[in-house]
Parts: structure tokens; sequence; C-alpha cells
């Protein structure tokens, strides 16, 4: 038997002239700068959030980072050498030393351009 009820539409319904509204924002709240409508605190604000090398370093970023090659090195050692058993046993260790490594080689990174930028700026530390 056919059906003969319609499905209920719950997204865009047009208003009397055809015009279709949107349900209006449904994802995170607006900033202060965005309530506003200030272009200028807008743009301040997109700077800050784009330029993601002038975050210091973290152990989390670098745990992801080294858990992720980690991965990559065991997948690339059981294929060649077929010794899935000794890959195994070596990944935790290889895991810590590429957290360290991958650690302090970011940290040198940010030191380096937090050093460049402070030169830039005429010695000033960045804000």
């Amino acid at each position: 038997m056919a059906q003969t009820r319609r499905k209920r539409q719950t997204k865009h319904r047009g208003n009397a002239a055809g015009v279709v509204e949107s349900r209006g924002r449904t994802g995170r709240k607006p900033t202060a700068a965005e309530k506003k409508g200030d272009r200028q605190a807008l743009a301040r604000e997109k700077e800050q959030l784009l330029d993601k090398r002038d975050r210091p370093p973290t152990w989390r970023g670098a745990f992801l980072k080294a858990m992720i090659a980690s991965i990559v090195l065991l997948f690339v050692v059981i294929l060649v050498l077929k010794q899935s058993n000794s890959a195994i046993s070596l990944f935790p260790v290889v895991l810590a030393l590429y957290t360290v490594i991958s650690y302090y080689s970011d940290k040198f990174i940010y030191d380096r351009r937090q050093r460049k930028k402070a030169s830039q700026a005429g010695g000033r530390a960045p804000s």
C-alpha cells in the first residue's frame, strides 16, 4: 500500500512571497566583535586565530605527532621486515623518543620565531 502521509519538512519553508528564510545561527556563539560588527576587531581576532605558529608547543601536541609517526613506522617495519613481534615491542620506545624529539624541535622553532618577531618589533616583547 502506498504511503499517504508526507514527511514533515523542518528546514526550509518559504513565506507568502516565496522567499526561503534560514533558521538562524546554529553553531558556535558569536564573539563580541561579531556581535558589534566591528571590522577591525574582527580582523584582529581572525589574525590571532589563524597564526598557529605563535602558540607555544605542548606535550599533548608532541605526543599526537609522535603517535602518528610511530604508527607509520610500525606499519613500514611490519611490511618491510615482516617481523611484527619485534616491531610491536619497540613501539613504546619509539613513541617515547619521538614525543621528546617532537616537543623539543617544536620548542626550538617556536623560540626562534619569537626571537625573530621581537627583533623585528624593535626589541619589544611580542604580545
